[in-house]
C-alpha cells in the first residue's frame, strides 16, 4: 500500500498507471463515488498489485485464495479474519507471500536484505534444498515483512443496526470494542444500554468488548456525580458489585473507566477507587483501564487535568487510554483535531509517568467544519474524513496540508456567502500518528469514534501493524 497526494491535472487512470495498479481496485479501496472528480491535495491509498487485493462484488475468500494460489486458512489467518464469510467490498487483503522473478546477480542473501526478511525464512517458504543455486527466471515467493503487533481499541456510540454492521465490517482491525456508555448513579447503580447487537458483531470478529463507565449524564460529564461515588467507599463497593453483574451478563472482558472533570480534591479518592476496582475485577479475569486527559506535565492546572494522576494510573491499571485529540474542539477556534506537535508533547510527558506498554494513544476518526471568522459561543459541525473531501470537491477548493500539525485543511465559501474552515484526518495524518505509536514504543491506539466513514484509515493501519487479538 502506498499513499498518493493528488496533483493538479492528474486523473485516476494516470495515477493507477504510474503505480502499475488497477484503477477499479483504487476506486473500491478509497470508496470513490465519482472517480472522475479528484481534489488537488486529496490523499489516496494505492494497493500494490500482486501483493494486495481489494475485495470486489461477488468475491469469496475461497475464490481469492484460489486466484493467488494460497490456502483459505493462510489468507484468513494473515489478515486476521476469524470468519471467512465476513469479507466486505473494499476490504484490503494482504497476501502472505508475493512472487519475485530471479534476476542476474540475485541471491538468497541479497533478496533477504532487499525485502527485510531473514534468509532462513525465505529458504523455508520456498523449500530450497540448495540456497546457493538460484537460476534466472526462477520464481521465489517472498514472505511479507513482519509488522509490529499493537493493540487497537475503538469506541462506538452507535448500538443500532448500522453500528452492528460497521463493527462486522471493521472488527478485524480491533483488539477491543468499547460501547459508550454506562453511567454511574449517586446510589451506586448504573444506567442501562441496549448494545447486544454490537457485542455480537465484536464476538464474530474475535474482538474483546470493554464496558465503558463514565460520570456522563444529560450530555455532559458531572463533577458532582463523580464526587458522590469517589467520596463514599461503601457506595463504591455497591457500584463494583453492579459492574461485575453487568459484565458477566453482557459478556464483557474488561472495564474502561472514563471519569472526566473530576474535582482536584478527589484525585486520591479516584486512585483509591481504581485500586478497589482492580482488587475485585482482576481476580475474576477482567482487565481494568481508564481514559485520561492529555497532560504535558504532572501539575497541569485545570478541572479536566488535575485529578488524573498518570503515575498512579500507570501503576494500578492494565492500560491507560490518553485522549490525544480535541485541540480543535467544537466550541473553540478552527484548529487541527490532533496536531502531531501537541500529541508528541503529551507523549513526551506520558512515557515518563506511565510504562510505555500500558499507553494507548488516542486517535480521532473525524474532522470539523467551522464558520469563519470564528465567533465566541458558536460551534463547529463534526464531519467525517470522507465528507470533508466531498465538501472540498463540491466547492472546488484545494486541500492544504499543515506541516507543523501534520493535518489537512481547507477553506470554502457556501451558497449563502458564509466562509468555512475545515480540519480533518487523511491517510498522511494517520500515518504520522501510527509512526508516533511505533517510535514511542506504545501499547497501541484508541479510536474516537466509530460512525465517521474513513476508508483510507484501515489499509494504512494494516500496513503498519498486526492487530493483537486476545
Amino acid at each position: 500500500m502506498q499513499i498518493h497526494v493528488v496533483k493538479s491535472g492528474e486523473s485516476l487512470w494516470g495515477i493507477a498507471r504510474s503505480y502499475r495498479s488497477d484503477m477499479n481496485q483504487i476506486i473500491l479501496l478509497n470508496q470513490l463515488e465519482n472517480p472522475d472528480v479528484l481534489v488537488v491535495g486529496q490523499a489516496l491509498v494505492i494497493p500494490e498489485g500482486g501483493r494486495e487485493y481489494v475485495v470486489q462484488a461477488g468475491d469469496s475468500l475461497w475464490a481469492i485464495a484460489q486466484r493467488f494460489g494460497i490456502s483459505v486458512q493462510q489468507l484468513a489467518e494473515f489478515n486476521q479474519i476469524s470468519d471467512p464469510s465476513l469479507i466486505f467490498i473494499g476490504d484490503l487483503l494482504v497476501l502472505p507471500y508475493f512472487p519475485h522473478t530471479v534476476q542476474p546477480g540475485d541471491s538468497v542473501w541479497s533478496l533477504s536484505q532487499r525485502y527485510g526478511i531473514s534468509a532462513e525464512r525465505m529458504i523455508q517458504v520456498n523449500g530450497l534444498t540448495n540456497p546457493s543455486l538460484l537460476y534466472v527466471g526462477q520464481t521465489l515467493y517472498i514472505p511479507r515483512k513482519p509488522r509490529p503487533v499493537k493493540e487497537i481499541n475503538a469506541y462506538t456510540t452507535r448500538t443500532s443496526a448500522a453500528g452492528r454492521n460497521e463493527v462486522l465490517a471493521l472488527g478485524r482491525n480491533f483488539t477491543y470494542l468499547s460501547p459508550f456508555t454506562y453511567g454511574v448513579r449517586e446510589d451506586g447503580s448504573i444506567t442501562e444500554m441496549n448494545e447486544e447487537s454490537v457485542l455480537q458483531a465484536a464476538k464474530a470478529n474475535n474482538v474483546a468488548p470493554l464496558m465503558v463507565l463514565t460520570n456522563f449524564t444529560n450530555g455532559s460529564f458531572s463533577s458532582d456525580k463523580a464526587a458522590a461515588i469517589l467520596r463514599n467507599p461503601d457506595l463504591q463497593e455497591t457500584l463494583i458489585t453492579n459492574i461485575l453483574a453487568k459484565m458477566e451478563e453482557k459478556g464483557y472482558t474488561g472495564l474502561n473507566i472514563d471519569f472526566e472533570y473530576v474535582y482536584p480534591e478527589d484525585r486520591e479518592n479516584y486512585n483509591n477507587f481504581l485500586r478497589r476496582v482492580v482488587a475485585r475485577l482482576r481476580p475474576a479475569g477482567y482487565t481494568v483501564s481508564t481514559a485520561v486527559a492529555p497532560k504535558i506535565k504532572a501539575d497541569q492546572q485545570g478541572l479536566l487535568y488535575e485529578a488524573h494522576d498518570y503515575p498512579a494510573h500507570g501503576e494500578i491499571l492494565d492500560f491507560v487510554v490518553i485522549m490525544t485529540y480535541e485541540w480543535g474542539w467544537a466550541g473553540g477556534r478552527p484548529w487541527a483535531i490532533a496536531p502531531i506537535n501537541k500529541v508528541r508533547e503529551v507523549l513526551d510527558y506520558a512515557v515518563t509517568a506511565i510504562p510505555r506498554d500500558k499507553i494507548m494513544m488516542g486517535v480521532p476518526l473525524y474532522g470539523r467544519d467551522w464558520k469563519i471568522p470564528w465567533v465566541e459561543g458558536t460551534f463547529a459541525r463534526t464531519v467525517s474524513p470522507k465528507e470533508a473531501v466531498q465538501l472540498a470537491a463540491k466547492y472546488g477548493v484545494e486541500i492544504q496540508y499543515d506541516e507543523t500539525y501534520q493535518s489537512p485543511y481547507f477553506r470554502y465559501r457556501d451558497e449563502s456567502g458564509q466562509d468555512h474552515e475545515v480540519w480533518f484526518e487523511d491517510a498522511r495524518s494517520m500515518q504520522v500518528k501510527y509512526d508516533a505509536i511505533t517510535n514511542y514504543g506504545l501499547r497501541g491506539g484508541s479510536y474516537w469514534v466509530l460512525g465517521n466513514p474513513f476508508p483510507q484509515n484501515w489499509p494504512v493501519l494494516r500496513d503498519n501493524f498486526t492487530v493483537r487479538k486476545v
